[in-house]
């Protein structure tokens, strides 16, 4: 499975957890920001309140990142290292066009945000967009993340 740009508002990260974090240069003061991450891809309810969830390792690579802030504080929770969880990703157009008929078009780059909600934190960045695509096998699991051995 592969997902792009144009997929962004069918997609969710809430709660994926990201294992890795790395930083490929262009060459052009651009890098591609690759999140090795847990993507959940269905929530399962059972119908007596229980949840599972269908999850698949998968790598998450914005395109042409520029202007990086990312901040972690696993201090002020007392927290351990351990991968972090994402609340949510927003983008905001850094530019607007108009179509033939008049209409404002989103066509990027965009600012993005991925607001993390364990521990607290942030990643903000420009972009001109993202690929994500599954690295490992769909698992049904009772949790939100992959274990280690489940893991490439």
């Amino acid at each position: 499975m592969r997902w792009h740009t144009a997929d962004f508002d069918a997609l969710s990260w809430h709660d994926v957890h990201v294992h890795g974090f790395r930083m490929v240069e262009n060459g052009d003061g651009t890098a591609e920001l690759q999140l090795d991450i847990d993507f959940i891809l269905e929530r399962i309810h059972d119908g007596n309140g229980g949840i599972r969830f269908r999850i698949a390792q998968a790598m998450l690579q914005f395109h042409e990142v520029f202007g990086l802030r990312f901040a972690l504080d696993y201090v002020a929770c007392s927290a351990g290292m351990s991968a972090f969880a994402i609340g949510g990703i927003t983008r905001v157009p850094l530019r607007e066009v108009e179509d033939d008929a008049g209409e404002r078009e989103d066509t990027g780059p965009w600012r993005w945000r991925i607001d993390v909600n364990w521990p607290e934190g942030f990643l903000e960045f420009e972009a001109t967009g993202f690929s994500q695509w599954l690295v490992g096998e769909i698992l049904k699991l009772d949790g939100q993340s992959l274990r280690p051995a489940d893991r490439m």
